[in-house]
Order: structure tokens, then sequence, then C-alpha cells
């Protein structure tokens, strides 16, 4: 990394700013290293926004394939808003437990509880607050049964992954990610004030997905977690092995994607994305796992390459399922 003057770059970076909106400069503050952080930013870092945009991407699509077209459009503002604060309250209590072993990770050792920015205690009211707030507005504003599944979804990623799962099992992230695989249940019901087997078929496709998304985040940051003592696999297992079972998750997760063309069913849109875009997914985990077996150098740039393809790959179908409804010849 160069090294850049301090005061030069605060320069710049307040000329950059003077013409973004607040909320914006208060986003950017969040990333930005704890000396140049607001009370504010540092709250708002300890959500993680960009786990709260990834979930909301696989939300208001299902919403549309519950409609059959356009949402009501007041709906899925409110079911957008309430899942937003549920999953500022997952993350905001992971900070809450995990500060301990965050402050031994080079990836989070600037989180607001780690640097001391938030006490403990005002974390944990945050993000309790957050928490009950999404119930209760959800229950309100759409239906009791959005709101009952947004607090399982808040109880499986605190208590069951954060709690039970992430210090003692490999296999962490793959129950413990069903918590993420919720809102697409949630905004299905929101709409509906039911569940049937089409959100099911996508609840697995990013349960899928999930393992393939996040290992290679890991293979990048092995050190970490060894350093952490959390046995995320990557830190565990031979990078082979890994590479393995990324293939077997990303197969289970296209054929899920596959199969719920017929039982939809799915127009020509749906289908030409999932099919193309699950073949293009698949070549990139083959192709890590040849390099990881040959124990060539370069590993952790192609696990990074498959670790950003896996949020374009997930982008690309949920748009599919949004977009797919006003073409399809099977619906209406």
């Amino acid at each position: 990394m160069t090294a850049l003057n301090p005061h030069s770059q605060d320069a710049g970076s307040r000329e950059d700013r003077e013409g973004e909106a607040p909320l914006q400069r208060i986003l950017d503050e969040a990333k930005a290293p704890p000396r140049k952080r607001s009370k504010l930013a540092a709250y708002i870092s300890l959500t993680k926004p960009r786990v709260i945009e990834l979930l909301l991407v696989t939300t208001a699509p299902v919403m549309f394939l519950a409609q059959g077209g356009m949402p009501d459009i007041w709906l899925m503002i409110a079911t957008l808003i309430g899942g937003a604060m549920a999953a500022a309250s997952a993350s905001v209590m992971n900070c809450y437990i995990d500060r301990d072993i965050d402050a031994k990770m080079e990836r989070t050792q600037n989180r607001p509880l780690v640097t001391g920015e938030i006490t403990p205690m005002q974390a944990l009211a945050f993000g309790l607050a957050l928490g009950v707030g999404s119930i209760f507005w959800l229950g309100g504003f759409t239906n009791w049964v959005a709101a009952g599944l947004t607090a399982v979804a808040i109880l499986i990623y605190v208590v069951g992954y954060t709690i039970i799962l992430k210090r003692y099992t490999a296999q962490n992230i793959v129950w413990g990610g069903s918590a993420g695989c919720m809102p697409v249940l949630i905004g299905w019901s929101a709409v509906t004030g039911s569940l049937s087997w089409e959100p099911v078929l996508l609840f697995l496709v990013v349960f899928f997905w999930t393992p393939p998304h996040y290992w290679p985040l890991a293979i990048k940051y092995q050190a970490d977690y060894e350093a952490a003592k959390v046995p995320m696999l990557p830190a565990v297992a031979p990078p082979v092995s890994v590479g393995r079972q990324i293939i077997g998750y990303s197969w289970a997760m296209v054929l899920s994607s596959l199969a719920l063309i017929p039982l939809a069913p799915m127009g020509p849109i749906y289908t030409v994305a999932s099919v193309l875009a699950g073949a293009w997914f698949l070549k990139l985990c083959y192709d890590l796992t040849r390099r990881a077996k040959r124990g060539l150098a370069g590993t952790q740039l192609k696990a990074m390459k498959v670790f950003h393809a896996s949020i374009t790959y997930l982008t690309v179908l949920f748009i599919a399922v949004a977009v797919d409804p006003f073409f399809n010849p099977f619906t209406g």
C-alpha cells in the first residue's frame, strides 16, 4: 500500500465530499479508519451496510415473483426497511459477541467495539433496539408471518451461528448461513401472508450459495481465522478439500435454481439467466480447485475472484427473478 500524507488526504477527501449527500458522507465515514469516523458513522459501521445490501437484493425480487408483477410499492418499502433493521440488528449483535476474536483478526481490528469508539453496552442496546423494532415494524406494516420469520432469522444468526456454531465447527457458515436465506421467505410472506415451494427453492439457492461465497474469502484471510482460533473450513482443511466442497455446494445451488423453472413456472428471462450464470460460476469454482490441487501461486487471488463472482451471480439471478414475471408467458 502506498504511503500518503494524511493531511493532504484529509484535504482531498473534504473537497471530494463537498458535493455529496449527507447520508453518502456518513456511509463513506463508516468505511474510513476509526480516527476519521463520527459517532454516527461508527454505529453504522457496526451494522455492516454491505451485508444489508446483499440481503435486500434477495428480498425485493421475491416480492415481484410472489405478486406475479409489481408489488405494492409501500409494502415493498416497509418490508425493505424492516429487513434492513433486522439485518443490522444481527450484525451489531455479532460484533458485540465476537469483539474478542475481532481484536485478533487483521480484517476486523477496526470495528468500533475493538477500537473503543462504542462501548459493549451501547452496542448491545443498539442491537436489541434494532431487532425488536424490526419485528414490530414488520408486524405492523406487513404481517405477523413475516415478522415471525424475521425473529427466527435474527435468532439463527445471533444464537445459532455466532454463539453456538462459529467457534466450534468447520461447517459453521453452512448451517449458520441459513439466517441469510430467510429474507427470501420474509419477502414472499410479506406479499402473500404464507409460504409455498417457490420461496423454499430460492431459500435453498441462497443456502447452497453461502459456502461458495464465504469460503473463498476465508481462503484469503486464513491466517486471521487461525490466529483467532475460529475453525472456518479453509483454516482447518487443505485447499483442495475446500475447493471440492465449494464445487459440491455450487452444483447444489445451480440445480436448486434450475428446479424453480418447472415449479413456478419461470419464463425465458429467468431460464436463460440461471443457466448462463450457473455455468459461468461453476467454471470459476473448477478453476479455483484445479489451481489449489496443483499448488499454483495466485490461489488466494483466484479465490477472491470466486468471492466477487458469487455476489454477481446472486445479483443476476435475483434480478432475473424480479424481471421474469413481466415477460413470462405462463403467468396471468
